[in-house]
């Protein structure tokens, strides 16, 4: 008999969990099934906001592929260019019963039940704060548990995401929705590219406080899964779209951008309970995976790997990790490469070098590396050695020492960009694009040659 799947996500969280090491931070439940789980330590989502990103987590493709470059509610009204692509679609081909409940934000805002007729769900009930989503998904859990078919349940939290608030102050979006009150009982976890502040200690209680929230609901769902007696029969997944949404994080693919938590508990597979595992994965990689623990079913057109490889022989999976921006707000073309250790960005756009994520007009949290009153024009490229400079404040690409590695990731990327037919190499709608796109060939063709000077 297949596995159900309980697959869990929420907005904006990165990897800010107690069990990723973020010790202010309350989130006794996720901890707790981490513990249980297989952790990821290096999970990376595709894209480093919401609509791509999710995209890519339900269909196994990246968004190059999959054709969600940007937002997909309006205006922005980016669409799925094949819907039965989604996992929900796969899985009903072999019997599941599929649901939704919560967040949708994969492919173009439609009625729930228009929506459920697209992507393959069975049923759909979109929105809700926490508690909602709570509510709606122990019902579901009690109608699974009164069937003879597997189920596939995608519950979405809000939660933390950013939200509108009558405590906020002019000028300011911050966390403080339904519920949530700020939470620094255990101090402020102040990320090292940020400024330590007063304004930024508020700010981060605030983003605290939302997780906490979030935890707790994940908590009160799985107490009700184990309490149906469907624990044992369930691969349960926990993951978010990508990195928190701060300065110099969300909308940017540096590592605070893309990098996600990543868990999941397998039953009946002891390979993966309690298992930490530091190699590269990416979310294209779920869909493979879930296909294959939970039927056997193999996802030969999606573009990730099957992760039980890695996790039940040691057998790494990826050599590297991808990510793209294209739109969010505004068009700004970027696309990157990481490796185990270091990282190089292409900024096809002459954009701020980062995209600000906070919706915000006063600013609580400020970059580290804010020295003047903007933070300037994106380089074309920027490379970063991980192991010296995991925080990405020293680009390091015109160091000559570092051309072999400039050099090899640009030969990598150039490869993934054509592999996924990327528009990006199509369309050089500007001078900058041009100079990003030739200088990216010339260093990708001369791979093996001697390094080429670069452009500031």
């Amino acid at each position: 008999m297949a596995h159900n799947i309980l697959l869990l996500h929420c907005h904006d969280l990165g990897r800010l969990l107690g069990t990723y090491g973020a010790s202010t931070v309350t989130t006794t439940h996720l901890d707790a099934l981490a513990v249980e789980s297989t952790l990821f330590e290096s999970a990376f989502a595709t894209s480093p906001h919401c609509s791509p990103a999710r995209a890519s987590l339900f269909t196994g493709a990246y968004p190059q592929q999959h054709g969600v470059l940007g937002l997909t509610h309006e205006p922005f009204g980016w669409d799925l260019e094949d819907p039965t692509t989604h996992l929900a679609h796969r899985l009903k081909r072999q019997g599941f019963g599929t649901e939704l409940i919560g967040v949708h934000h994969e492919s173009r805002t439609l009625p729930d039940d228009e929506l459920a007729v697209r992507l393959g769900f069975d049923r759909v009930r979109t929105g809700g704060n926490r508690d909602v989503v709570v509510e709606r998904t122990t019902e579901a859990l009690e109608r699974a548990a009164a069937s003879d078919r597997p189920f596939y349940l995608q519950v979405g939290f809000h939660e933390p995401h950013r939200t509108p608030s009558p405590h906020d102050r002019a000028g300011v979006m911050g966390f403080l929705g339904d519920g949530v009150v700020p939470d620094d009982t255990r101090g402020s976890s102040i990320p090292p590219y940020l400024r330590d502040t007063p304004e930024a200690r508020e700010e981060i209680a605030e983003l605290q406080g939302a997780v906490r929230q979030m935890d707790e609901g994940v908590g009160a769902i799985l107490r009700r899964l184990d309490e149906l007696g469907l624990a044992d029969d369930t691969i349960v997944v926990f993951t978010t779209d990508h990195g928190l949404a701060l300065p110099r994080a969300k909308c940017t693919l540096y590592d605070a951008g893309t990098g996600v938590a990543l868990l999941l508990r397998v039953p009946d597979r002891p390979a993966w309970r309690g298992r930490r595992v530091p190699q590269l994965v990416s979310h294209v990689d779920v869909v493979p995976t879930l296909l294959e623990l939970a039927s056997d079913a193999a996802a030969s057109d999606a573009s990730g790997t099957s992760l039980v490889p890695l996790v039940e022989h040691d057998s790494p999976v990826r050599e590297y990790a991808f990510g793209q921006l294209s739109h969010h707000i505004y068009f700004d073309p970027k696309r990157s490469v990481r490796s185990a250790s270091a990282k190089l960005i292409v900024n096809f756009s002459n954009a701020p070098r980062a995209m600000d994520p906070t919706q915000s007009w006063m600013h609580r949290c400020l970059p580290i590396d804010l020295t003047g009153p903007t933070i300037g024009t994106s380089p074309v490229m920027e490379f970063y050695d991980l192991l010296d400079d995991p925080d990405e404040l020293r680009n390091v690409v015109h160091m000559p020492e570092r051309q072999p590695q400039v050099a090899e990731l640009a030969a990598a990327l150039w490869e993934w960009m054509r592999s996924t037919d990327d528009p990006l190499l199509r369309h050089a709608d500007s001078p900058r694009h041009t100079l990003a796109l030739t200088t990216l060939e010339q260093i990708a063709r001369m791979h093996s040659a001697a390094p080429v000077d670069l452009p500031a």
